[in-house]
């Protein structure tokens, strides 16, 4: 089975806000955001889950980035919103093959349609993200980073 399916916590978080244009330049929301979370360094016990998670706001038609705080780390001036968690479809695929994320994303929707349990849980403030798993070291050394996708989804 290519996908996994995980809870994820509720969590307050620093936000990009919304970028309409989806621009990652190093001026821009997105790029002044990455440089933000880039220069965070979390303790030891808040690295085992994924903190930043990158969204189209379909309602905003936009680009959301947000970093899941914790008590040791500042929102650095970001604005701040409750993200409220739930469970996920995730899947995983090299960062920038756009033919196997579609590939991914189609079986994912037709295994969620299929499912006796499941069923896809899209509405504002909770959509499909993505989320870097590469770490940057190794990013650096091979070239290219992997892709984790986590698709919204709830019980029947």
């Amino acid at each position: 089975m290519e996908y996994r399916i995980i809870s994820l916590p509720p969590f307050r978080a620093a936000s990009s806000g919304l970028d309409q244009i989806g621009d990652f330049a190093e001026d821009s929301r997105l790029g002044k955001f990455d440089r933000y979370f880039s220069a965070i360094t979390p303790c030891p016990r808040d690295c085992f889950m994924p903190r930043d998670f990158l969204y189209y706001d379909e309602a905003q038609n936009g680009m959301v980035w947000l970093y899941a705080l914790s008590e040791d780390i500042d929102a650095g001036g970001m604005e701040t919103v409750d993200f409220e968690g739930g469970y996920y479809l995730t899947y995983t695929y090299r960062d920038g093959d756009g033919a196997e994320n579609d590939r991914l994303y189609k079986g994912a929707l037709d295994y969620i349609a299929k499912s006796d349990v499941l069923e896809l849980d899209v509405r504002p403030g909770h959509y499909t993200m993505g989320h870097i798993i590469t770490p940057p070291d190794l990013i650096q050394a091979q070239g290219w980073a992997q892709m984790e996708t986590f698709v919204p989804v709830k019980s029947k």
